[in-house]
């Protein structure tokens, strides 16, 4: 499997699972209606999981812009890549929220709040104050990056044998993206990062986690859909790429 239809796939299981389990929570008369903040953390620190322990082997599972810029940034990643991974990512995001739409289109339509239509796509703030979610979106993202670049795992290798993200240490070459924590601690600390941090923003942390499904959103028909936010939709691009950028800062200075 090539790196960029890696990156396809492992964010279309991202946005599938992590869109799917905000809809069985939101959406009216799902077996998993109402069950809460807890639920969707898990299901997201899951999907996560899941995603990064397909994907991984093949394209070091960034599955995240925010991740692959701040790699490229602590020169850890090939600059050439960056956008190839973008756009796989932003692609993969707006196929799994289409799937979750069509995995839940009856309960679309049984559900009259666009609003709560949209969040099952896009993350949007508890509290409206974009200098506020931009700040939130950054610490979040910041730890995420933060977490690839220092609980990472030694010796991840692509399908061919090269490394696609390489720093030399005491000799050996080590590969870096969420593939190489290895997929539960990645997962663990996506969950980790919802349960603490996720209240205000919705913690996107991914700006093609938002931004593919804002655009499916956009363009899907159907009943009370309502707006797509798209005065909202820079929050989660800038915020998660500003902490990816001080992530990765810090671990140049360290």
């Amino acid at each position: 499997m090539s790196p960029f239809i890696a990156e396809i796939i492992g964010t279309a299981i991202l946005m599938l699972l992590g869109s799917g389990v905000v809809a069985n929570v939101i959406l009216n008369e799902t077996k998993g209606n109402s069950s809460g903040w807890i639920v969707i953390t898990v299901g997201w620190g899951m999907a996560v999981f899941i995603a990064v322990f397909t994907v991984g082997q093949f394209s070091g599972a960034h599955i995240n812009p925010a991740v692959t810029i701040g790699l490229a940034t602590a020169g850890l990643f090939d600059w050439g890549l960056v956008f190839p991974y973008i756009l796989a990512q932003i692609l993969g995001a707006f196929i799994g929220s289409s799937l979750v739409w069509l995995a839940y289109k009856d309960h679309f339509d049984a559900t009259e709040d666009g609003p709560t239509k949209l969040a099952v796509f896009s993350t949007a703030p508890a509290i409206r104050k974009y200098s506020s979610n931009v700040i939130t979106e950054a610490i979040g993202t910041f730890m995420l990056v933060f977490g690839v670049l220092y609980i990472t795992a030694p010796g991840f290798l692509s399908v061919d044998g090269e490394l696609l993200s390489v720093i030399v240490l005491n000799g050996e070459e080590v590969g870096f993206g969420l593939g190489s924590l290895s997929a539960l601690p990645v997962g663990l600390l996506v969950l980790g990062i919802g349960l603490s941090l996720g209240g205000p923003t919705g913690y996107a942390i991914n700006p093609a986690r938002d931004l593919g499904p804002r655009i499916a959103h956009a363009l899907i028909p159907f009943s009370n859909k309502g707006s797509s936010d798209w005065a909202y939709s820079w929050v989660p691009i800038v915020g998660p790429i500003i902490g990816a950028l001080l992530a990765a800062a810090l671990y140049l200075i360290l």
